[in-house]
């Protein structure tokens, strides 16, 4: 399976292909941005775009290095992705080989499901997959005038207090890169990474998806119904991966909601009762996503409410501030039952 098209970011898609015409790409590039807005996803693609300007061909479905780059199969990119840790062999040169294979295995799981699920907390570069970075770096292209090297998530390469050998083996092909390598770091915590590492970078920030950009991705490659991408891209805050994360819980929380803003407009006695079948405890789970749900839902009464009403859009806006807020407290792990009293009281003078 090829990789999905690239989704939003034409402004700056624009403005590098223009650097890379004009044979002033940089040679070492970090793209930094929030998390899953598409920053490995336009590594890919400027790794497409450079192959075919070193060739002097138009990038496109019958070009080979585009077919190949879209594939996941051009023998000159280089994509290195957090591996989760794994018990080591002894020889070094075992411990580079058995890295190589496992990236093998995540790129194909990749090839077969471009839309992939986040990655395990634990994974990251450790020294096996520095030193075939490395290895990588200093061999010939295979087939196009250069190689790509893509480093994802490059903030999880392992520094040990004992040991700097991953940094300093990266930090090598920063400093001697070979003419015919072009590396390509992405990162959501610029910060983490080492200032070394970072001193020897072009910064590249990439910014948040549109809901519009999200929706569309949602229904087009997930296969999600219009309605239901809506809502997710409301709550997704310009990223696919916030999007995945969120859809499954979005629903009960949708349903969870409604009930919730029924009630509310019933009066006291109606809302006091909902707020009672809260559990008193999980401020992150259900009552997170109706807390996601009622925003939502606020934001489309908001598009379709009375156009001029100045009271009835004042009155949406400050309630979706309250639940902005008591959104924000969750992460404190309040009082589910008292929070939802609380929010409900409030907004019983607003809506």
């Amino acid at each position: 399976m090829s990789l999905h098209p690239l989704y939003g970011h034409e402004t700056l898609m624009n403005r590098l292909a223009g650097t890379i015409a004009a044979g002033r790409f940089p040679q070492s590039v970090l793209l930094t941005g929030p998390l899953g807005v598409g920053k490995q996803r336009i590594a890919l693609r400027l790794a497409e775009l450079l192959f075919c300007h070193d060739e002097g061909t138009e990038p496109g479905p019958d070009n080979r290095d585009s077919r190949q780059v879209r594939g996941l199969g051009h023998p000159d990119l280089h994509w290195f992705i957090p591996l989760p840790q794994r018990r080591r062999s002894v020889s070094a040169d075992k411990q580079i080989d058995e890295a190589q294979e496992a990236l093998a295995e995540v790129i194909e799981e990749r090839r077969r499901n471009p839309i992939y699920s986040p990655m395990h907390g634990q994974s990251s570069h450790r020294l096996a997959s520095a030193r075939l970075l490395q290895r990588v770096a200093g061999v010939t292209p295979f087939q196009a005038k250069r190689k790509v090297i893509v480093l994802g998530d490059a903030d999880r390469l392992v520094v040990q207090e004992s040991s700097q050998e991953a940094a300093n083996a990266l930090l090598k092909v920063l400093e001697e890169p070979t003419p015919d390598t072009t590396l390509l770091l992405t990162s959501s915590r610029p910060d983490a990474l080492l200032p070394t590492i970072r001193s020897r970078l072009a910064t590249v920030r990439v910014g948040r998806l549109s809901d519009a950009e999200v929706q569309k991705l949602l229904v087009t490659e997930v296969g999600m119904k219009p309605e239901t991408a809506e809502r997710i891209a409301v709550l997704a805050e310009g990223s696919v991966a916030n999007a995945l994360s969120a859809h499954d819980g979005a629903d009960a929380g949708s349903r969870a909601a409604k009930r919730f803003l029924a009630a509310l407009r019933r009066g006291p006695e109606a809302w006091v009762g909902e707020a009672l079948l809260q559990p008193p405890w999980g401020a992150r789970g259900e009552f997170s996503a109706m807390l996601d749900g009622l925003a939502v839902q606020l934001r489309a009464e908001l598009r379709i409410g009375a156009e001029g009403d100045k009271p009835f859009v004042g009155n949406h806006l400050r309630a979706l501030k309250l639940v902005e807020e008591h959104r924000a407290s969750t992460q404190r792990n309040v009082n589910p039952q008292l929070s939802m009293a609380v929010l409900a009281s409030s907004l019983g003078d607003t809506l």
